[in-house]
C-alpha cells in the first residue's frame, strides 16, 4: 500500500490554527510581515491572503480590514473595495495559474461553512478540468501541488506588476 504525506493537514484537524489571542484577519496585516501571513496584496479597505488550508492552488481569501461577520455592516466604499479586489486577485490568478474557470464566494455564519465566522472573508478557489479526480472522491484526500511559499512568491509578485506597491494600513 502506498501512502500519502500530508503533515501539515493535522494542525488543521486539531484545530490549532494559531491559537494567539484575536481575530487572525484583525492581527496579520497589523503586524506588517506578509510573507509570514501569506498576505499577497493590500488595499485600501481590504487585503488578500493566502488560504492556510487551501482547496487548490492559489485559493485566495479578500479579507477586509473592518471586524465583522455580518454583510449588512460594511459600508458601500468597503464593499466596492472587496468588489475591486475580488477583480484584481481574478486578473492575477488568471495571468499566474491560467485557472479553467473559479469559484468565488462567501460563507456567511458557521452553520454555512464559514470556518471564521466572526470576520467575514470571500473564497476565490481556481479551479482546471479535471481537478476533482480519484483522490477526493475515493479518499478525501486533495493534493496541492505547489507550496504556499511559493504560491505566494508568484502571486505577491503579480499584485505588484499590475497594482503596484501595498497601500499602507
Amino acid at each position: 500500500m502506498k501512502h500519502l504525506w500530508a503533515p501539515w493537514r493535522m494542525e488543521y484537524i486539531l484545530n490549532e490554527l494559531d491559537k494567539t489571542d484575536g481575530c487572525i484577519f484583525c492581527r496579520f496585516p497589523q503586524e506588517n510581515n506578509d510573507e509570514k501571513y501569506l498576505i499577497a496584496y493590500r488595499a485600501e479597505h481590504s487585503f488578500v491572503i493566502l488560504n492556510k488550508f487551501p482547496y487548490n492552488n492559489g485559493h485566495l481569501l479578500v479579507v477586509p480590514y473592518q471586524h465583522t461577520g455580518d454583510v449588512l455592516e460594511l459600508s458601500d466604499e468597503v464593499l466596492m473595495d472587496l468588489q475591486r479586489t475580488i477583480r484584481k486577485s481574478v486578473q492575477v490568478l488568471r495571468n499566474v495559474l491560467h485557472p479553467h474557470a473559479m469559484n468565488i464566494g462567501m460563507n456567511l455564519g458557521r452553520s454555512a461553512g464559514a470556518g471564521i465566522d466572526t470576520h467575514l472573508h470571500y473564497h476565490i478557489v481556481p479551479r482546471w478540468d479535471g481537478d476533482t479526480n480519484f483522490m477526493p472522491v475515493l479518499t478525501g484526500t486533495k493534493i496541492v501541488s505547489e507550496s504556499l511559499a511559493a504560491t505566494w512568491k508568484k502571486l505577491q509578485g503579480e499584485f505588484k506588476r499590475l497594482y503596484g506597491e501595498e497601500k499602507d494600513k
